[in-house]
Parts: structure tokens; C-alpha cells; sequence
């Protein structure tokens, strides 16, 4: 059996969800496990493809980034499906298909997991360099403050009698943000 996996970052990536979903379709997959989370969060869907495939079946996803957030998590998954004997094929991996099911195919997903991971490391060493620098030459204070702007509110609804649950429940802000703002 095909067994796919689609996911997209957040709610508002609708049409990347809807694209994944046709290429898995044309793909001939028959089950899609689907989620609309962050790769740092918990993903139940593919915790449930994961422990849904069998021996002998294959899963799909569209592109390497759609399934996992490091090397480490890569070769994970790929043991885990490898001890079910579920090969593992990704259908747009550079503008060609890799399927685990060959040796070729299993050490060039590996190869190019490493080298992602490698290059997301660089650009993170870069960008905090570039923080650091900016900071030295005083051109990077932070993001705002976002509920410090809304003390008017907290306050008013302070007056009102609400304790700090329930006014960041109403602002939808943390209560330990509340709490700050009001020992302002």
C-alpha cells in the first residue's frame, strides 16, 4: 500500500496542504495522514502513519522538508519504517524521485539530509553573528514588547475587577505577561 504524509507549517498554507495532497494523489497514494503543525511540534498524523504502515507497504511524502527536521530525525524515521520494512520515497528530491528501496536511493537521502542540516546550521551560525554585530553597533534592540502596548487594557480590565487568567484569556496573551505588565 502507498501510504502519504502531508504537512504544511501553519493553518494559513492552505494552497501548499492542497498541492501536497494532489502530487500524493497522482502519485497513487490510498491513505494521506495530514497536519497543519510546525516540524518542532508534536505531530500526531505522522506518529499515526508511522505506527498505521505494514511490511511491504511504502510512504510517500512530496518533498524531504515535509518529513523531517534534522538528520538525526531523518535517519530515525527511516530505522523506524526500515525495522517495518517500509521503504520510503519522496517524490520531488531536487527535481528527481529517491525511493529507499534501492541502496542508491538510501544512501542518497542520507548524504543530502546531512548537507540540509548542514546548511540550516551555517544560516543560523550566520544569523546570530549578524544579531551580535548588530547589537555591538546598536541597530538591533529586539522585537517590541507586544503587551507592554496593551497596558491600557490590562489595567482597565484590572479596574474591573478580573484577576491576571482571566484577562490574558480575554487578550489571548500569557498570564505571566499580564502579571508583568501589572507589576509595572
Amino acid at each position: 500500500m502507498l501510504v502519504g504524509y502531508a504537512r504544511t507549517s501553519t493553518a494559513d498554507q492552505v494552497a501548499g496542504l492542497e498541492a501536497q495532497r494532489r502530487d500524493l494523489s497522482l502519485a497513487g497514494v490510498e491513505r494521506v495522514f495530514e497536519e497543519q503543525v510546525s516540524s518542532v511540534s508534536q505531530r500526531a498524523q505522522l506518529e499515526s502513519a508511522l505506527g498505521f504502515v505494514r511490511d511491504g507497504d511504502t510512504f510517500v511524502v512530496t518533498k524531504l522538508d515535509r518529513l523531517a527536521r534534522s538528520t538525526a530525525d531523518l535517519l530515525a524515521i527511516l530505522d523506524q519504517l526500515e525495522r517495518k520494512g517500509v521503504g520510503l520515497r519522496i517524490l520531488n528530491f531536487g527535481g528527481s524521485e529517491v525511493d529507499t528501496k534501492s541502496p542508491t536511493g538510501k544512501l542518497m537521502l542520507t548524504m543530502f539530509g546531512a548537507m540540509a542540516q548542514f546548511e540550516r546550521e551555517m544560516m543560523l551560525e550566520r544569523q546570530r553573528e549578524g544579531i551580535q554585530k548588530a547589537k555591538r553597533e546598536g541597530k538591533y534592540k529586539g522585537r517590541k514588547p507586544t503587551v507592554r502596548n496593551r497596558k491600557a487594557e490590562i489595567e482597565e480590565l484590572r479596574q474591573q475587577g478580573l484577576g491576571a487568567t482571566e484577562i490574558a484569556r480575554q487578550l489571548n496573551v500569557g498570564r505571566a505577561s499580564v502579571y508583568r505588565v501589572l507589576s509595572d
